[in-house]
C-alpha cells in the first residue's frame, strides 16, 4: 500500500524506459491510469525529471522484467534495507496558515462563548493561538474587541470537527456537569421493605389486677375455702 519515493518522477522515468502497461505503472506509484497515460502523452508531468526506483533501491530488474512479460502482474515495493524512525510530532500549538490568521480571534470568541469548559491549552491546540490573546478576548480587552464576531473554527477552516469533539469530550470528562436539586426522591426499596420492629407486650399494671382473684389464692394458701367464710 505503499507508494514509491517521488510516484510521478519514478512514472515518468517507467514510461520511458521499460516496456510496463499504464495499469502496472499507476499500480506501482498510487496514480490514477489515466494520469499515467497524460505522462506518456507529455500532458502531465512536463519538467519533471524521471526517477530511477531501481538505483534507488524501490524496485528491481527482475521484477520489471517479469512485469513486462506478464501484464497482469503487479510490481511490488523492495524493503528499504535502512528504516528510519518515524518523526515524533511536537506538541504546540497548532500551525495556522498566513491567510487564516486574521480570522482567529472570531474563532476564539466563538469558543468561548459556545464551549466555556474548554481550557486555554485546548483554545491554543484547536486554532494555533497564545494564552495572551485568548485572555484579552475573554476579557474584552483585545485591540480589536469591538470589531469581532464569533465564528465557528471548523467553518473557517482553523481545526476539524472532530478535533473540536475530541477536545470537548476532554473538557467533559475533567468537569462533570453539576448535578440540580430535583427535590424529594422515593426510598429506596430497601428501606421501605424493612419489616418494623414488634413491640413488647406489656405486663398489666398492678392496680388492673382482679382483686378476686387475688383472695381466692391466698384462702387456698391459708387452707381456707370459700365455704368456711361464709359460716
Amino acid at each position: 500500500m505503499n507508494a514509491p519515493l517521488m510516484p510521478k518522477a519514478t512514472a515518468v522515468w517507467l514510461v520511458e524506459n521499460t516496456a510496463l502497461s499504464f495499469d502496472q505503472i499507476a499500480d506501482f506509484c498510487k496514480l490514477h491510469p489515466l494520469e499515467v497515460k497524460a505522462v506518456a502523452d507529455g500532458d502531465a508531468a512536463q519538467g519533471i525529471k524521471g526517477l530511477d526506483p531501481i538505483q534507488t533501491g524501490q524496485l528491481t530488474r527482475e521484477d520489471i522484467e517479469r512485469g513486462e512479460n506478464d501484464p497482469n502482474y503487479r510490481l511490488k515495493l523492495a524493503d528499504p534495507k535502512v528504516r528510519l524512525p518515524e518523526p515524533k510530532r511536537k506538541k504546540g500549538p497548532r500551525y495556522t496558515p498566513v491567510s487564516r490568521r486574521q480570522d482567529r480571534p472570531n474563532a476564539i470568541l466563538w469558543l468561548v462563548r459556545n464551549h466555556p469548559e474548554l481550557k486555554d491549552s485546548q483554545l491554543m491546540r484547536l486554532v494555533g493561538t497564545t494564552k495572551s490573546t485568548i485572555q484579552a478576548i475573554r476579557e474584552r480587552t483585545h485591540w480589536n474587541a469591538p470589531n469581532l464576531t464569533p465564528l465557528d473554527p471548523v467553518t473557517l477552516g482553523l481545526c476539524s470537527q472532530i478535533d473540536l469533539d475530541l477536545e470537548v469530550m476532554r473538557a467533559a470528562k475533567e468537569k462533570p456537569p453539576e448535578q440540580q436539586d430535583t427535590g424529594a426522591t422515593l426510598l429506596p426499596a430497601a428501606v421501605t421493605t424493612t419489616a418494623e420492629p414488634e413491640e413488647p407486650e406489656t405486663k398489666p399494671a398492678a392496680d388492673e389486677l382482679n382483686v378476686e382473684s387475688v383472695l381466692a389464692s391466698l384462702r387456698r394458701i391459708g387452707g381456707k375455702s370459700e365455704s368456711d367464710d361464709d359460716r
